[in-house]
């Protein structure tokens, strides 16, 4: 190895930066949060007729408004949608297959967590329950290599002639986080 060689390994090894840490002693990942977001695991129970996933329930929740919608989304692989916004309803997602990564930034002016950005990941091995509140972009990414499959109980019906609903693309800069592919 020449002395040039030599330095150029000592410089990259000092120039590494150290991984932040992503997980607590029990293995629970560490997230930011953001004011208002709830974040639940989905009980499932499996026995010899197949598993049984628990989608919601009013008592899991403090205050939480009638269901008043519902649906199922079907993400193709690599697919993303997002960013999106609502300015009245909260959305009362659960995620059951696939793999996916959820980007949340709180855009609400006077909140205590605005601007701050908070990065999930949850599926097949991590269903969960997310409620999200208006004032919230969120973003949905299939990082995995299947369908995802997630449903939606938002606290408004959908109304078809006048939307709750408010997009930025993808690649804008007005959300500190990059999306990659």
């Amino acid at each position: 190895m020449t002395s040039m060689e030599t330095s150029t390994n000592e410089r990259a090894t000092r120039a590494a930066v150290a991984d932040a840490q992503t997980a607590d002693d029990s293995g629970r990942r560490i997230v930011p949060e953001i004011d208002g977001v709830t974040v639940r695991a989905a009980r499932t129970v499996v026995d010899s007729r197949g598993e049984l996933t628990e989608l919601f329930a009013t008592a899991w929740y403090e205050s939480v408004e009638p269901v008043a919608h519902a649906y199922l989304v079907v993400a193709a692989p690599g697919s993303i949608r997002g960013w999106v916004v609502h300015d009245h309803q909260d959305d009362h997602l659960t995620y059951l297959s696939g793999r996916v990564r959820v980007v949340l930034y709180d855009a609400r002016t006077g909140s205590p967590t605005e601007g701050v950005v908070a990065e999930h990941y949850f599926g097949s091995n991590n269903r969960c329950h997310l409620i999200i509140p208006a004032g919230v972009f969120h973003l949905v990414q299939n990082v995995g290599t299947e369908d995802a499959l997630f449903t939606n109980h938002p606290s408004r019906p959908y109304r078809h002639d006048a939307p709750d609903k408010r997009r930025l693309p993808v690649d804008t800069d007005l959300i500190p986080y990059t999306v990659t592919r």
